[in-house]
């Protein structure tokens, strides 16, 4: 192994230096302080945890996506943290079973995954999001839309757009309007997330093809699902839709793809995806869902957001922040009145420091912070 060698990092992982790293506390910090704005509270759960807790307590989790280890302890299997919102399903349905429902409780941390997605290569990501447990009806869904749009554009996005989705919508269509025999399911929601036309059929899903042309603009989207729910069956549904983006009252471009399954393993009746203009991919995934336990468990409502290709955006139009140099023998008192007022200062530490090697824009001196001169 060559010198060069020992400085590699694993495929997907990398380092965030200072400029992206400010970026990425900033933006935590805006999102959390909007969480925290709307009563929930923040938990920290720990990064491992065992596997087999995890993926009791939602359907669809898929731990094979996640590092997992024997314990030397116990030696029972264990987990990296992939996702979070597990973990707070289970301090929900745990520690904090006897608390008042709902119950709002928001997170920020790092998640790891053995592989990436699709394009995207990273396996570490910072996920930021909120969990409002013991409500999955209109009003839980809105707050959590509303929340999630507000969050993204405290952290700095602009342009934010939110697709729907129905993640439960082959299930209800084929055990009453659409009949489909229970090993055709699969195959009809795979050509549906595909958008495929002739394998929609070939897997028997002629009926559904007309949900591939029931997607785009929300508007007109909605009113072609209503005109596919001949039966009825999904009125309730498309009434929640409709209630959701009106309570949204224009914060967001709004779109629908009813039959869109890809990232609501675990959803149940409503989903949603969230994007925003010039940042490249997905920047967060949210909707309804059921967290197991005795009788039955409880509904919840929530959503995940991923912003480190906001970051990226975000760090390289971040403007440089001014800093002070301290000369030696600077005073000490005027120094930290200037920290206390969000001044950051660079002492320095021996006669060959100065304030242009040390990237600062100002100078302590007598009068004050001056700042220097531009470079010729």
């Amino acid at each position: 192994m060559s010198a060069t060698d020992t400085d590699l990092l694993p495929e997907g992982l990398e380092d965030r230096l200072p400029r992206e790293a400010a970026t990425t506390t900033r933006v935590m910090r805006a999102i959390l302080g909007v969480m925290h704005g709307h009563g929930y509270d923040r938990v920290l759960p720990p990064m491992i945890e065992f596997a087999g807790t995890l993926g009791a307590r939602m359907a669809g989790i898929e731990l094979r996506r996640a590092f997992r280890f024997v314990d030397p302890q116990s030696l029972r299997m264990m987990i990296l943290r992939g996702d979070h919102t597990p973990q707070i399903g289970r301090i929900a349905a745990s520690r904090l079973a006897g608390a008042a429902r709902p119950l709002r409780l928001c997170y920020a941390g790092q998640v790891l995954q053995i592989r990436g997605d699709g394009l995207d290569p990273a396996r570490e990501k910072l996920q930021c999001g909120a969990e409002l447990i013991g409500a999955d009806n209109v009003a839980a869904a809105s707050e959590i839309v509303a929340m999630a749009i507000e969050a993204l554009q405290a952290a700095g996005a602009s342009g934010v757009s939110v697709d729907f989705t129905l993640p439960d919508l082959v299930d209800v269509l084929a055990a009453q309007a659409l009949p489909l025999p229970p090993d055709a399911i699969a195959g009809v929601r795979r050509e549906l997330d595909t958008k495929d036309a002739g394998g929609l059929i070939a897997a028997g899903g002629a009926d559904y093809v007309p949900l591939l042309y029931a997607t785009g603009d929300f508007d007109r989207a909605i009113e072609r699902l209503a005109a596919f729910d001949a039966g009825g069956v999904l009125a309730g549904r498309i009434a929640a839709l409709r209630e959701i983006a009106a309570r949204l009252g224009g914060r967001a471009r709004l779109t629908l793809d009813p039959s869109e399954r890809h990232g609501f393993d675990y959803q149940s009746w409503f989903g949603f995806t969230l994007y925003a203009q010039g940042v490249r991919g997905v920047l967060g995934r949210g909707g309804t869902y059921r967290i197991a336990g005795a009788d039955g468990g409880e509904v919840a409502s929530g959503y995940s957001l991923f912003p480190d290709a906001l970051i990226d955006v975000l760090a390289r139009a971040e403007p440089d922040e001014d800093r002070v140099f301290l000369p030696l023998g600077h005073d000490l008192e005027a120094a930290a009145r200037l920290r206390a007022i969000g001044w950051r200062t660079v002492a320095a530490l021996s006669d060959a420091d100065s304030a242009a090697a040390q990237g600062c824009s100002h100078v302590l001196t007598a009068n004050g912070p001056e700042a220097l001169a531009p470079e010729p």
